[in-house]
């Protein structure tokens, strides 16, 4: 097992963590803020008043969780504003860490619905379910069971390793 110690302090490690972290978030906030546009704008959209009742549901479902991560991907920006120069970075690292898995849960949330609904106007409801199914496997493999199997075959790799930081 490979050996992932640094020669760093602890606010330095707090500090590079925070930093991956940050960037993380700058990744996935980009495409969540263009998703979410994109649901306000189709609202306008002649076509919108011709979907149906299942459709509108899951337009307001997928505004929901789009709207949901843009505030879990962005609510660090507010905490560090809050928690500035009060001794609390650990805390500020780990809440944030957090945040940034239930973002990713409420952007593939998102991303499926917006991924119904356009299927289901373009080709129906069983290739809009047959579509959503697989891309949510995708997502399930690519962004938690892979994760997880590098996690558990690894093992622990730090003493924040149960807060969810990075190293």
């Amino acid at each position: 097992m490979p050996s992932y110690e640094r020669d760093e302090t602890e606010a330095q490690r707090l500090d590079r963590n925070y930093s991956e972290l940050l960037q993380e978030l700058r990744v996935a906030q980009m495409g969540v803020q263009i998703l979410f546009a994109f649901l306000l704008g189709i609202a306008f959209q002649q076509r919108f008043a011709t979907i149906d009742d299942f459709q509108r549901d899951i337009y307001i479902a997928t505004l929901v969780c789009a709207a949901i991560s843009v505030a879990l991907f962005i609510a660090p920006v507010a905490l560090h504003r809050a928690m500035f120069r009060r001794g609390l970075k650990d805390e500020l690292v780990a809440f944030t860490g957090r945040l940034a898995v239930a973002g990713l849960a409420f952007l593939a949330l998102a991303m499926l619905g917006a991924l119904l609904l356009i299927v289901d106007v373009i080709l129906g409801g069983v290739a809009a379910a047959v579509m959503t199914v697989g891309i949510a496997v995708v997502f399930g493999l690519l962004w938690l069971a892979l994760p997880l199997r590098w996690r558990w075959r690894e093992g622990p790799v730090g003493a924040d390793d149960s807060r969810g930081t990075v190293h």
